[in-house]
Protein backbone atom coordinates (compact mmCIF):
# COMPACT_ATOMS: atom_id res chain seq x y z
CA UNK A 1 0.00 0.00 0.00
CA UNK A 2 1.58 3.07 -1.15
CA UNK A 3 1.69 6.67 0.28
CA UNK A 4 -0.96 9.29 -0.78
CA UNK A 5 0.74 12.87 -1.85
CA UNK A 6 -0.37 14.58 0.81
CA UNK A 7 0.95 11.88 3.42
CA UNK A 8 4.12 12.27 1.62
CA UNK A 9 4.15 15.90 1.64
CA UNK A 10 3.12 15.09 4.85
CA UNK A 11 6.09 12.91 5.98
CA UNK A 12 8.60 15.18 4.57
CA UNK A 13 7.88 18.01 6.30
CA UNK A 14 7.64 16.04 9.65
CA UNK A 15 11.49 14.62 8.55
CA UNK A 16 12.82 18.23 7.98
CA UNK A 17 11.31 19.30 11.27
CA UNK A 18 13.26 16.77 13.07
CA UNK A 19 16.50 17.26 11.21
CA UNK A 20 15.84 21.24 12.42
CA UNK A 21 15.25 20.43 15.95
CA UNK A 22 16.97 17.02 16.76
CA UNK A 23 19.95 17.02 14.10
CA UNK A 24 21.79 14.18 16.28
CA UNK A 25 18.53 12.10 16.30
CA UNK A 26 17.90 12.54 12.50
CA UNK A 27 20.98 11.29 11.83
CA UNK A 28 21.13 8.56 14.40
CA UNK A 29 17.46 7.47 12.13
CA UNK A 30 18.92 8.28 8.64
CA UNK A 31 21.88 5.77 9.02
CA UNK A 32 20.35 2.45 10.63
CA UNK A 33 23.72 2.72 13.03
CA UNK A 34 23.58 2.19 16.50
CA UNK A 35 26.01 4.60 18.54
CA UNK A 36 26.72 5.44 22.01
CA UNK A 37 25.52 3.39 24.90
CA UNK A 38 23.22 1.29 22.50
CA UNK A 39 26.10 0.51 20.28
CA UNK A 40 27.97 -0.64 23.13
CA UNK A 41 25.27 -2.56 24.79
CA UNK A 42 24.69 -4.44 21.45
CA UNK A 43 27.96 -5.27 20.43
CA UNK A 44 29.49 -6.22 24.04
CA UNK A 45 26.93 -8.69 24.72
CA UNK A 46 27.37 -10.20 20.97
CA UNK A 47 30.77 -10.59 21.72
CA UNK A 48 29.86 -12.37 25.10
CA UNK A 49 27.56 -14.68 23.80
CA UNK A 50 29.94 -15.44 20.87
CA UNK A 51 32.60 -15.94 23.22
CA UNK A 52 30.15 -18.57 25.35
CA UNK A 53 29.49 -20.47 22.17
CA UNK A 54 33.17 -20.66 21.24
CA UNK A 55 33.70 -21.93 24.96
CA UNK A 56 31.19 -24.62 24.20
CA UNK A 57 32.53 -25.79 21.52
CA UNK A 58 35.67 -25.79 22.45
CA UNK A 59 34.66 -28.31 25.05
CA UNK A 60 32.80 -30.07 22.60
CA UNK A 61 35.84 -30.48 19.69
CA UNK A 62 38.08 -30.71 22.74
CA UNK A 63 40.22 -28.18 21.11
CA UNK A 64 41.77 -25.84 24.64
CA UNK A 65 42.80 -22.83 21.56
CA UNK A 66 38.84 -22.29 20.86
CA UNK A 67 38.03 -22.41 24.64
CA UNK A 68 40.61 -19.99 25.57
CA UNK A 69 39.67 -17.70 22.51
CA UNK A 70 36.21 -18.13 23.75
CA UNK A 71 36.93 -17.38 27.25
CA UNK A 72 38.89 -13.90 26.17
CA UNK A 73 36.58 -13.12 23.13
CA UNK A 74 33.76 -13.37 26.30
CA UNK A 75 35.67 -11.69 29.03
CA UNK A 76 36.98 -8.64 26.65
CA UNK A 77 33.25 -7.89 25.40
CA UNK A 78 31.94 -8.31 29.47
CA UNK A 79 34.73 -5.67 30.20
CA UNK A 80 33.47 -3.51 27.08
CA UNK A 81 30.04 -3.97 27.93
CA UNK A 82 30.18 -2.87 31.65
CA UNK A 83 33.31 0.05 31.05
CA UNK A 84 30.61 2.50 29.98
CA UNK A 85 28.52 2.20 33.34
CA UNK A 86 29.86 3.59 36.93
CA UNK A 87 30.41 0.54 39.17
CA UNK A 88 31.86 2.82 41.47
CA UNK A 89 30.92 4.45 44.09
CA UNK A 90 30.80 8.46 43.83
CA UNK A 91 33.33 9.77 46.18
CA UNK A 92 33.70 13.17 47.36
CA UNK A 93 36.99 14.48 48.35
CA UNK A 94 37.22 14.54 52.33
CA UNK A 95 38.59 17.80 53.62
CA UNK A 96 41.43 17.03 55.66
CA UNK A 97 41.69 20.27 57.03
CA UNK A 98 42.90 20.91 60.84
CA UNK A 99 40.16 19.65 63.67
CA UNK A 100 38.85 22.06 65.46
Amino acid sequence: MSLSDEERRSLEELERDLASTDPDLAYELRSGRPRGAVARTVLGSLAVLAGFVMVIAGIITQLVVLGVLGFLLASGGAYWLLAGTSLRRSTKPHDDGPAP
